[in-house]
């Protein structure tokens, strides 16, 4: 945007002030916003149009009649008052520069320990870049390969326990990627380069999107996009937009989900080895964004044609390992996960169940995931029984893996399940919720 259509950053007092710093920590958003008013002169009207809320509900907030939670609004509120992310425990946003607005809270003076030795032993993070300088590495075919198998063991992982703890171990393996693509290699292994570093680049984006991160998620998509160009990669291109447009839907972009996946579609039906599995799945995405729109004959159109690119798939497809995933498991329950999404919940209800009955054990995130949706369209027909025993069967995948988004979708049915809060069966899924998910519980509202 135009400099002048930038927010302007916060004065350097009110970043240092403790009860800013505290009110950050503690995301007690009220007392944020209050400070910001009285300390920046930027009132509510203001806060909201930079935030991307409504004046009345940054009314609310601050007469505390209103909590916000989700990390898409926390982001929007880090970036729109120029908050540096750390205060807010987000990463670093993508405006902030090395050096500026760096904040650190007040040492509390201890006694004298001995700290552990063997952090102190390791070199420092600049040390292994100026040793890559002086040495000229070299690759061959089945380095492109051990890179390869790498990246679907961090996806096999990203399934059984979320991607937060393996986010440093891929940027780290995306920036030596990277640093290699500088180096002038024959066409073969640059290419292979390329493609690994667009790979490495959308699965960090994937993490941050699991992890409701979405700003940051978006950088690292498009970076993958980029990548993927330089080789003119169409199919991964759309798989990157198919990413794009699965993530406007939870932000509640509909229309920004449709034209990304318009867009996928466009870049796979122009490559000239897209296989039937590729554009199944991206048939589905589009169903996905019809169903967010609300757009009823769309969306089972668009699942239609799902079905039929999937029945033209053959053994001998020369299909990219990225969609391997979409097998006939996940074409059934992202069926039933579009039509509940219209509404349609005795339709989605059968075609999830029938889904998780078939799902892989290993697979912790989509169990939950899948099973909180079951739960959902069970609570939409009146079934509140089953709906409240599914919810309990998931809380144990839940909580096998560290994923925001998950947490989402059971505050989700958590929010849905209200009115019938104090029936027994409601009452013994909250209880063995915070025997489980303790942290997640904590957040939930009474």
């Amino acid at each position: 945007m135009p400099d002048a259509e930038r927010p302007q950053e916060l004065p350097a007092r009110l970043l240092i002030d403790p009860e800013m710093i505290d009110a950050c920590r503690v995301r007690d958003f009220a007392r944020v916003f209050r400070l910001v008013k009285t300390k920046a002169g930027i009132y509510p009207s203001m806060i909201a149009r930079r935030c991307e809320l409504t004046p009345s509900r940054v009314g609310e907030v601050i007469a505390g009649q209103r909590q916000l939670q989700h990390m898409d609004v926390i982001e929007r509120i880090a970036d729109g008052l120029r908050i540096p992310g750390h205060m807010l425990g987000l990463a670093r946003r993508v405006w902030e520069t090395p050096q500026a607005l760096v904040v650190t809270e007040r040492e509390v003076p201890q006694e004298l320990e001995l700290a552990p030795q063997t952090p102190a032993a390791l070199p420092g993070p600049d040390v292994d870049g100026i040793l890559a300088l002086a040495t000229r590495t070299s690759l061959s075919t089945a380095t492109l390969e051990a890179f390869r198998s790498s990246i679907e063991g961090y996806w096999r992982q990203d399934d059984q326990h979320g991607g937060e703890a393996l986010r440093p171990a891929i940027v780290g393996q995306l920036r030596h990627v990277v640093g290699l693509l500088k180096e002038n290699r024959p066409p073969s292994i640059q290419h292979g380069l390329y493609g690994i570093a667009a790979e490495l680049a959308r699965l960090t984006g994937w993490t941050y999107f699991d992890a409701r991160q979405y700003n940051q998620a978006r950088t690292y998509f498009t970076e993958a996009l980029q990548l993927a160009k330089e080789i003119d990669d169409r199919q991964f291109m759309a798989n990157v937009l198919a990413c794009m447009s699965l993530q406007g839907t939870y932000q509640d972009k509909p229309a920004d989900s449709l034209a990304f996946v318009t867009a996928a579609q466009d870049q796979a039906r122009s490559a000239v080895d897209t296989t039937p599995r590729v554009l199944s799945m991206l048939s589905m995405r589009e169903a996905f964004a019809h169903a967010t729109l609300g757009s009823r004959d769309s969306t089972h159109r668009a699942i239609g044609e799902a079905h039929r690119h999937f029945e033209r798939i053959r053994a001998s497809d020369p299909d990219p390992s990225w969609v391997t995933y979409f097998d006939e498991t996940k074409l059934i329950v992202d069926t039933g996960i579009a039509h509940g999404r219209l509404g349609e919940a005795a339709t989605a209800e059968r075609l999830i169940a029938d889904a998780l009955r078939r799902e892989a054990r290993t697979n912790q995130r989509g169990r939950a995931f899948h099973s909180f949706w079951l739960a959902r369209t069970q609570l939409d027909q009146g079934k509140l029984d089953h709906a409240c025993r599914t919810a309990t069967q998931a809380l144990e995948p839940a909580s096998a893996v560290a994923s925001e988004r998950v947490s989402g979708h059971l505050r989700e049915f958590y929010d849905q399940l209200a009115p019938h809060r104090q029936e027994p069966v409601a009452l013994a899924f909250e209880a063995r919720l915070r025997e489980i998910l303790p942290p997640v519980s904590g957040s939930l509202r009474p």
